[in-house]
């Protein structure tokens, strides 16, 4: 029996090293992640021939021989991980409780079939089917989530998994297993159902969750793209109107300078031709950037700090052409810019002022909001940032910010000087 255990372990350890190879986005190339989890395949099968062929009767080696299996195929997961973390890790503790989950179809097969050999046969149909539709169903969703990093942690989701591995490992393998109780199979197969419906609804639930999360950020954007817009429609039709009675009015100014010449009183003539300049320069649209959507939010937001009586210092070097996420840049300069606005708006008129810095190059981002700031900033003990008063974490802009410098491997830091309030954001590409 120990031999069909073996073998059959054999099997979901290969299956096992093929899920973490298609779930887990490589750090190495193709060639060396695979050579990497062979190894780890030899390992695990040594391992499994010590506790079941040299010392079958030893529970401590069977449990230390585990124990050890478990550490080191989780280290696999976070050594080969591009961006190791909680959903790597996530990633790795579904795949072993998966894997458990065919053999122990093996260990039912063979209990009813009373055959080695199909119950060997059927175990590893039963792997890649479990494969197969795992690829089908939460695949693209696992890379996805390890590719963007932009959601809160999956500690808590790495719960789940443990839970069902320890079920599994309690009620079917040790220390009794299924052959010594076969009472106990209807029990395992509705706890593996239990399993594929719980990782299933939760992995898409948390998807629909990130995509409403964009789609409402995407909608605040245009919403501000739209209002800029409006701003800047308003300030040319004005300019306009205002270039048509400062062109009807030429006239007369011609008049006025004719009459000067004739008087050689060229100094007036010069003070008459200022003023043109100056009413001319008056009714230009102010533009802050090359680009359009960036241009057109920082109208907007020039223009409610106008209305509120904000002093905003603004250097913009935008160019037309961006080499990061056009959307998602506009976004975090609305919320930097956004957040100084709302921190002054209630102070004293002296208090009242913005510095606002965007340098963004081929080789370099920057980005610089300072602001008087008033009363006591609560910053949250890992990522240094500052944390909403209203429930203790970060607002949702932070947030975006947040997400937005770690897709780009950018930095965020906040500074607090003499009353003054500065949060940069650099990276470089």
């Amino acid at each position: 029996m120990n031999y069909f255990t073996y073998i059959s372990n054999m099997i979901s350890h290969i299956f096992l090293m093929l899920f973490m190879y298609l779930f887990i986005a490589h750090r190495f190339s193709e060639k060396i992640t695979g050579l990497i989890c062979i190894l780890i395949f030899l390992a695990l099968t040594s391992l499994d021939f010590c506790k079941l062929i040299l010392f079958p009767d030893s529970g401590l080696c069977y449990v230390l021989a585990t124990v050890f299996q478990i550490l080191l195929a989780q280290s696999m997961v976070l050594f080969i991980s591009k961006k190791r973390g909680s959903q790597a890790l996530f990633v790795g503790l579904s795949a072993s409780s998966y894997v458990i989950a065919g053999s122990i179809f093996a260990v039912i097969i063979k209990i009813y079939t009373d055959s080695f050999v199909w119950a060997l046969v059927a175990s590893a149909a039963i792997h890649l089917a479990i494969l197969l539709f795992l690829c089908a169903q939460i695949r693209e969703i696992c890379l996805n989530y390890q590719e963007k990093r932009t959601e809160k942690n999956w500690w808590e989701l790495c719960l789940i998994p443990v839970f069902f591995y320890c079920s599994f490992s309690f009620i079917a393998c040790f220390p009794y297993t299924l052959f010594d109780h076969p009472e106990n199979v209807p029990g395992v197969i509705f706890i593996v159902i239990t399993m594929f419906v719980s990782y299933i609804v939760v992995l898409r639930y948390l998807e629909s969750e990130s995509k409403r999360s964009a789609i409402y950020w995407e909608n605040m954007l245009q919403e501000s793209y739209i209002q800029g817009l409006k701003n800047r429609y308003y300030l040319v039709e004005r300019a306009e109107q205002n270039l048509k009675i400062l062109h009807h009015d030429l006239r007369h100014y011609t008049k006025i300078i004719d009459s000067l010449l004739e008087q050689k009183n060229y100094k007036e003539i010069k003070n008459v031709n200022g003023h043109i300049s100056h009413m001319a320069n008056e009714n230009k649209p102010e533009v802050y950037c090359s680009n359009l959507l960036v241009n057109a939010i920082l109208s907007n937001l020039m223009a409610e700090a106008l209305f509120l009586n904000i002093e905003v210092e603004l250097d913009a070097r935008v160019p037309k052409e961006l080499p990061v996420d056009e959307y998602e840049f506009t976004l975090v300069i609305a919320n930097l810019f956004e957040n100084a606005i709302q921190c002054v708006k209630t102070f004293q008129k002296e208090k009242r002022s913005i510095e606002v810095k965007i340098y963004c190059m081929d080789s370099q981002l920057f980005i610089q909001t300072t602001n008087a700031y008033e009363g006591e900033i609560l910053f949250d003990a890992v990522s240094k940032l500052p944390k909403s008063k209203k429930n203790g974490n970060h607002g949702l802009g932070m947030q975006s910010i947040l997400a937005f410098s770690k897709k780009i491997n950018g930095t965020v830091g906040c500074y607090l000087d003499d009353g003054m309030f500065r949060i940069i954001l650099v990276a470089n590409f």
